[in-house]
C-alpha cells in the first residue's frame, strides 16, 4: 500500500532547477533510501514533503489524497516528522522541556512517554537529564522520540549515522527495523552506501535534480550503486607509493586545556606527533573535544608563551603565534565548517583564493594582481573538478561538495610542509569524497604531514597509516591501523578496552 506519492514535483531558485518533474512511491511500512551526489536535489525535495518548501509545480497524495503543506506544523499534524543532520536541542534546556516544545503535556506526563517510549524502541534516555550533558547518540534518541510522540506516519532520516560510532548504528537500525515493523515507513538520507545496502527497502536515485531510477539496493554492491549515483564508473582509491616517515612536522606533547566556554570539552594530556609522508587520523563522537582541539592547532585558541612548548611545528614552539603565523611555517587548514571559517559565502572564488594563497604572488606591492588570482581559481577548479559557472561565481553559491573541493584545493595549492583537515569529506557525496581522499593520498606521498580529524571511520582506515580516538578529551595511544579493525575503534569511542597500541 502506497502512504506517500509525489508526481511531477519540480522546484526553482532563480536559474537553478533544484528538482524537475520528480515522481516518487514510497510504500507503507518501508525504508525508502534517497541517494545523489551533492546538488542533486535530496534537501530541497525533503523540504518539499516537510512543508519547508512548497512546489513550483506537481502534487503530493498521502493516502491517495492531493495533499498541500504550507509549514512543517501541517506535516506534523498529517504525520510526517523530520530529524535533520544538525540537530536542533537546547542545550541549556532538560530533555523533557525541549520536548514540550513540540509534545503538549505536563513535565510529569512527558517524562513517563519519554521513558516508555524509549524502552518500547531501544531509545532509552533520562527525560530530566540537560541536554549539553548528553552524548551524541543520546541527543539523536531525543530527537527521534520527540517525532515518535506526534505519532508519525512517515519519519525523514537526514544522515542520521553521520556522528554515531559502529555500535550505536546498529543499535539505531534496529530502532528502524522495528518501527518499520510496526507500519511507519521512513526515508533514509546517507551517502554510506553500505548502510543503505544493510537497512532499506528501495533507493530512489536522484542526479541533476532527476529520478534517474529506483532499485532494491541488496541486489546491488556498493560499487554498483555509486555509478548509479555519479553516472560513471568509480575510481579506486590507490595510495601512490609514498617515503618512509621523515621527520616530526607537528609534535602536541601533554597538552591540557580548559576552554572559556563551560559547555565545551576540556583536554586532558593531549600528545601526538605527525612526520612528513603519513596520514594521522583522530577518531571519536561528535563533542569530545575535536572542535577544541583544532582550534589549537590551527592557532584560534592560543596559548600563553610559558605553554607554547605543548604545540610545536616544524621544530618550533607555536601555542602562542595566530593562525597567520602558523601559515608561514608551513601550516594549511581545511576547517571543519565550510562556510564563515573555510570560505566567506558572498565573496567569490577568485577572493576567496586570495584569503589564504595570497603569499603565492597575488599581491605585489600592496595591490592584488587580479590576473594571478583568477589563473590560480581556475586552476583548482579544473583540477578538483568544482563545479561552478567560474571563478567569480559566490562560493556560498556552490553545493557542500563542491566548495569542499574548492577549499581542499586551494590548501594544497599552498605546498604545505603541514595539512590539517578537519571533517574534509563531511556531508559529501561519494564521487567528492573519493576525490578529496585521492588528493590527500597524492600529497602524503610528496612528503607533507597530514592529520585529519574525521568521524567517517572507513574513510580513517581508507587514508591513514595510525589513528588516535579522542574520548572525552583524552587521546588513545597511537594505533596502526594495518593492526586493528573498526571494531576496536568503536570500543575506544565509548571507552570500552580494545585496540593495540603502536
Amino acid at each position: 500500500m502506497t502512504l506517500l506519492s509525489l508526481r511531477g514535483l519540480s522546484k526553482t531558485y532563480g536559474t537553478v532547477r533544484a528538482n524537475r518533474h520528480i515522481d516518487l512511491d514510497v510504500a507503507q511500512g518501508s525504508i525508502h533510501a534517497i541517494l545523489g551526489e551533492n546538488g542533486a536535489g535530496k534537501s530541497t525535495l525533503m523540504k518539499l514533503i516537510y512543508g519547508v518548501e512548497t512546489p513550483d509545480e506537481g502534487t503530493l497524495h498521502w493516502h491517495g489524497k492531493p495533499l498541500s503543506l504550507t509549514s512543517p506544523n501541517e506535516a506534523r499534524a498529517q504525520g510526517i516528522g523530520m530529524v535533520f543532520q544538525h540537530f536542533s536541542l537546547f542545550e541549556t534546556m532538560r530533555v523533557v522541556d525541549n520536548i514540550s516544545l513540540v509534545v503538549p503535556g505536563t513535565s510529569r506526563a512527558l517524562a513517563a512517554r519519554i521513558r516508555a517510549l524509549g524502552e518500547d524502541y531501544g531509545l532509552e534516555v533520562d527525560p530530566l537529564a540537560y541536554v549539553h550533558a548528553l552524548s551524541v547518540g543520546e541527543r539523536q534518541r531525543v530527537e527521534i522520540i520527540r517525532c515518535l510522540m506526534t505519532d508519525p506516519k512517515l519519519l525523514i532520516l537526514d544522515e542520521p549515522t553521520s556522528v554515531l560510532p559502529p555500535q550505536s548504528v546498529e543499535r539505531l537500525f534496529i530502532t528502524l527495523r522495528r518501527l518499520r515493523d510496526r507500519g511507519v515507513s521512513i526515508l533514509f538520507i546517507s551517502h554510506k552506501l553500505e548502510e543503505i545496502r544493510a537497512l532499506c527497502d528501495r533507493a530512489t536515485i536522484l542526479r541533476d535534480g532527476t529520478v534517474t531510477g529506483t532499485v532494491d539496493p541488496r541486489d546491488h554492491d556498493a560499487r554498483a550503486l555509486a555509478q548509479m549515483v555519479i553516472g560513471r564508473e568509480m575510481p579506486h582509491v590507490t595510495p601512490p607509493e609514498g617515503k618512509a616517515p621523515g621527520k616530526v612536522l607537528l609534535e602536541l606533547a601533554g597538552l591540557d586545556h580548559r576552554p572559556d566556554d563551560p559547555f565545551a570539552q576540556a583536554l586532558h594530556g593531549i600528545s601526538l606527533t605527525v612526520r612528513e609522508g603519513e596520514i594521522v587520523g583522530i577518531a571519536g563522537v561528535s563533542g569530545n573535544g575535536q572542535g577544541e582541539l583544532a582550534r589549537l592547532i590551527s592557532g584560534e585558541t592560543r596559548r600563553h608563551p610559558q605553554a607554547g612548548a605543548e604545540v610545536l611545528m616544524m621544530g618550533k614552539p607555536v601555542g602562542h603565534l595566530g593562525p597567520a603565523a602558523r601559515r608561514r611555517l608551513g601550516l594549511a587548514f581545511v576547517p571543519e565548517e565550510r562556510l564563515g571559517r573555510g570560505a566567506v559565502p558572498e565573496m567569490s572564488l577568485s577572493d576567496n583564493s586570495l584569503l589564504t594563497a595570497h603569499g603565492l604572488g597575488l599581491v605585489r606591492r600592496g595591490l592584488i594582481d587580479r590576473a594571478a588570482e583568477r589563473r590560480l581559481t581556475n586552476d583548482i577548479i579544473a583540477t578538483c573538478d568544482v563545479r561552478t559557472p567560474g571563478p567569480q561565481a559566490e562560493a556560498g553559491a556552490l553545493s557542500g561538495g563542491n566548495l569542499q573541493k574548492f577549499i581542499v584545493g586551494r590548501e594544497i595549492a599552498l605546498a604545505p610542509k603541514l595539512l590539517f583537515a578537519s571533517q574534509p569529506t563531511w556531508g559529501v557525496d561519494i564521487g567528492a569524497a573519493t576525490a578529496i581522499r585521492r588528493r590527500l593520498a597524492d600529497l602524503k606521498a610528496g612528503g607533507t604531514g597530514i592529520l585529519v580529524i574525521s568521524e567517517e571511520i572507513e574513510e580513517l582506515f581508507e587514508i591513514c597509516d595510525r589513528l588516535h580516538v579522542i574520548r572525552e578529551g583524552c587521546l588513545s595511544p597511537s594505533l596502526k591501523v594495518s593492526e586493528i579493525g573498526p571494531e576496536d575503534v568503536g570500543r575506544w569511542m565509548i571507552g570500552a578496552e580494545g585496540g593495540k597500541a603502536a
